[in-house]
């Protein structure tokens, strides 16, 4: 993996002694001030004072090379941008963050993620849109499928979700939002011979389609959403699809999303995830059953291939351990342990506990906005292990 392009809009020039100081007294270092050391260039891209936020726009670029398990080798190009909209102490970060991905299994992947708040942190607009072309494993429904049943599902893929929410009180936010997932040219390749797929047997189809609203309350006590060092954040979603907004079936569905950060006295953090997803009702297109490493950043589940388990419903839990390595935060590390669970049908029981743990990599790319290089290596059940690469934390 390798990044080096990162931007500021409130560039100044400041003359020191060495390229290696500190202009904003922050103490910190990222991977831009380790450019400009090399360089021995004194026009240091950080000098703007940090107390006025709205002149400041945050930038992080990383082209890159990366492997994961569903990706095999991949060129990436990411981009992440931070922002505040007004100059208060309670400000939230606004982010966007895009990337272009293809991979050498002819997999492109185009996300655009924002999660803009306005002044006063009023209102959070929350824009998750995404293109892809995308051939991927599937090995079944359920906790007990075989991970030497895995064949591939190629399809191409459009996401449009789109939130906007209001300020109930401190933190707290509700509002509506529009669910659109499309997914044509659907096919199995090479399925396994002699039998029926989990896929043919739960309706196979060329084309799939869901259109609904999205029912949505938001707690957010974080400060910084790119890279928590504290606070709590509880997102629950009720997805109704229907037939009538074009969705091909009438199906509900639950999301809570929970997670809590604990800043410890040694600076470290501790981040505890929990991520449930259930059917509530009706009968969902297969490709949007919930599955490992299919939430909204792909990041549930490290230590599988993305699809290894799905089902109707699924419960998840994670806990992450985050350091230092170098006291001026440029390198750091995370200790992460997982673990998931699936049921086939709506009344079945989770029956089966899937775990995972590894360790991974945290360069700093942006010490303002606290935008990280996550590189992970993650181990589950079976033998499964891989690479997993993130632009921003895993969560």
């Amino acid at each position: 993996m390798a990044g080096h392009a990162q931007t500021d809009t409130a560039r100044r020039t400041v003359s020191h002694d060495s390229a290696w100081t500190d202009p904003d007294n922050t103490g910190q270092r990222d991977i831009i001030d380790v450019y400009h050391h090399i360089r021995n260039r004194h026009d240091h891209p950080h000098a703007a004072p940090l107390n006025n936020k709205t002149n400041r726009f945050l930038i992080s670029v990383v082209p890159a090379v990366g492997y994961t398990l569903q990706t095999g080798f991949a060129g990436i190009l990411s981009g992440n941008l931070g922002f505040y909209t007004s100059n208060d102490s309670d400000s939230k970060i606004s982010s966007i963050t895009t990337s272009f991905t293809y991979s050498e299994y002819n997999q492109v992947i185009v996300p655009l993620q924002t999660d803009i708040w306005t002044k006063g942190n009023k209102y959070n607009i929350i824009t998750d849109w995404r293109y892809m072309a995308y051939p991927s494993e599937t090995f079944g429904l359920g906790g007990h499928t075989d991970p030497t049943d895995g064949y591939t599902i190629n399809f191409s893929y459009l996401k449009f979700h789109q939130s906007v929410l209001k300020k109930v009180t401190n933190n707290l936010y509700a509002g509506l939002g529009y669910y659109f997932d499309y997914f044509w040219n659907v096919r199995e390749v090479d399925p396994p011979s002699g039998e029926v797929t989990s896929f043919q047997r739960y309706g196979l189809t060329k084309t799939e389609k869901a259109s609904g609203i999205a029912f949505r309350t938001l707690y957010d006590s974080r400060t910084n959403q790119i890279n928590p060092s504290g606070g709590m954040f509880i997102n629950v979603a009720f997805r109704p699809n229907f037939t009538w907004m074009g969705s091909d079936n009438n199906w509900q569905s639950l999301l809570v999303d929970a997670r809590k950060y604990i800043h410890l006295h040694s600076g470290n953090v501790l981040a505890l995830w929990s991520f449930n997803w259930v059917t509530t009702g009706g009968k969902p297109p297969y490709l949007l059953l919930p599955s490992t490493g299919w939430d909204d950043s792909y990041n549930t589940g490290r230590g599988y291939i993305q699809g290894r388990y799905r089902g109707n419903n699924m419960f998840y839990l994670e806990a992450e351990y985050r350091f230092r390595i170098t006291s001026n935060g440029l390198l750091g590390a995370v200790l992460f342990a997982n673990a998931e669970s699936f049921s086939k049908e709506i009344s079945a029981a989770y029956n089966t506990v899937a775990p995972g743990f590894g360790t991974g990599l945290r360069l700093k790319l942006n010490k303002h906005s606290g935008a990280n290089l996550c590189l992970d290596y993650g181990f589950g059940a079976d033998g499964s292990k891989g690479f997993f690469v993130n632009l921003g934390e895993v969560f």
